[in-house]
C-alpha cells in the first residue's frame, strides 16, 4: 500500500519525541571525529510545507511544534531540537517543518554519509527536489554542496531491503533510523526481522524505532517483541498527549525504542520528558514512559510519569 502520506501528520507531537531523539543520538555520534553513516528506511518528503496542502488540512503540528515555536524555557535538547526548524523558517513564522532527513543533514559533518531510502514515488520525488534546492542554497551561500553527491545518496525503493546492503558501514559507527507507515500489520514484523538481520550484520550500531501507540494488537506487542532481540542494551521512551478518542481513532500516544543507546540518552530524557508532557499534554491522562534494558536478568525499573 502506498496511501500514507506523512505530510498529514508533521510537526505533531509524535514528531516532536522523534526528532529530539533523533537529533540527540546524532550529536552524541558527531563528538568524535571518526565518520558515521546514518541510514532512514522510510524517508519521506525531507521538508513539510505547514500552511498549504495535507499539513494545512490537518493541522497536527498545533499539538506539537507549534506548542513549543515561543517557549523561552525550553530544555537544552528541546531548544537545540526547535532552533534546528526554526532554521528552516528565517522569517520567524512557522511554515516548514523538517523530515527526519533534513534533521540529520542539519546536524551530520563534511565527513559523516547519509543513506536514504523512499518508496512512495511522490514522496520520493520530493525528497529528491528537496535535496537539489539544499544543494542550491549551499552554492548560492559559497559552501560545499548541502545535499546530494558522495555525502548523500537517496534511493527509490523498499528500505527494509535496501538496508542489508549498507551493513556495516565502512566506518563501523551509525544510526538506522526505522520509521515505516505502519499502514499494514507486515510493517510491524519487517521491523522485527529487519532489526534481528541488521544485528547480526553490525552489532555495535544504534538503532532508532519509532511506532505508533494504536488500539491494533501489533502495535502494542512490538516493544516487548524489541526488548526480546538477544543481547543489545535498549531503552524504550513514549509520550502520551492524553487518553484515546471514544472511537479509538487518532493517534495520541507514541514511542522510540533505541538498540545500543548512547549512555547520555536515559538521563537526558528523564529531565525532558516531564517537560514535554506539561507543554504538550492536552488531559490528565498526559504521560511518558522510560525504560531500559540491558543484556543480562537484571534490567532497571521503569520510571513512569
Amino acid at each position: 500500500m502506498l496511501s500514507y502520506r506523512h505530510a498529514f501528520h508533521a510537526g505533531n507531537h509524535a514528531d516532536v519525541l522523534k526528532h529530539v531523539v533523533l537529533i540527540q543520538l546524532l550529536r552524541y555520534l558527531g563528538q568524535k571525529e571518526a565518520p558515521y553513516m546514518f541510514v532512514d528506511t522510510h524517508a519521506g518528503a525531507g521538508v513539510y510545507a505547514l500552511d498549504t496542502g495535507y499539513a494545512a488540512k490537518s493541522a497536527e503540528h498545533e499539538s506539537g511544534i507549534a506548542r513549543l515555536w515561543e517557549r523561552t524555557d525550553l530544555p537544552p535538547a528541546v531548544d537545540d531540537y526547535v532552533q534546528l526548524v526554526k532554521t528552516l523558517n528565517p522569517s520567524g513564522k512557522m511554515r516548514y517543518y523538517p523530515g527526519s532527513p533534513y534533521c540529520a543533514n542539519a546536524v551530520l559533518r563534511e565527513q559523516d554519509r547519509m543513506r536514504l531510502f523512499e518508496l512512495h514515488p511522490s514522496d520520493s520525488k520530493l525528497l529528491e527536489e528537496n535535496f537539489r534546492k539544499l544543494d542550491a542554497h549551499a552554492a548560492a551561500q559559497g559552501h560545499r554542496s548541502g545535499g546530494r553527491g558522495k555525502r548523500v545518496m537517496i534511493q527509490k525503493g523498499d528500505g527494509f531491503a535496501g538496508l542489508k546492503a549498507l551493513l556495516p558501514p565502512p566506518s563501523r559507527r551509525g544510526l538506522v533510523l526505522i520509521d515505516p507507515p505502519y499502514e499494514v500489520k507486515d510493517d510491524y514484523r519487517r521491523v522485527k526481522t529487519t532489526l534481528a538481520d541488521a544485528l547480526t550484520r553490525f552489532a555495535t550500531g544504534t538503532y532508532a524505532v519509532w511506532y505508533p501507540l494504536l488500539q491494533r494488537m501489533e502495535s502494542r506487542q512490538l516493544p516487548d517483541q524489541l526488548k526480546r532481540l538477544p543481547g543489545k542494551d535498549w531503552l524504550n521512551v513514549t509520550l502520551s498527549i492524553g487518553g484515546a478518542s471514544p472511537d479509538g481513532f487518532g493517534l495520541y500516544s507514541s514511542g522510540m525504542f533505541v538498540i545500543n543507546p548512547p549512555w547520555t540518552l536515559e538521563s537526558n530524557l528523564q529531565a525532558l520528558m516531564p517537560y514535554l508532557v506539561d507543554v504538550l499534554g492536552r488531559d490528565a491522562d498526559a504521560g511518558f514512559t522510560l525504560e531500559t534494558g540491558v543484556p543480562t536478568a537484571v534490567q532497571r525499573p521503569a520510571v513512569r510519569s
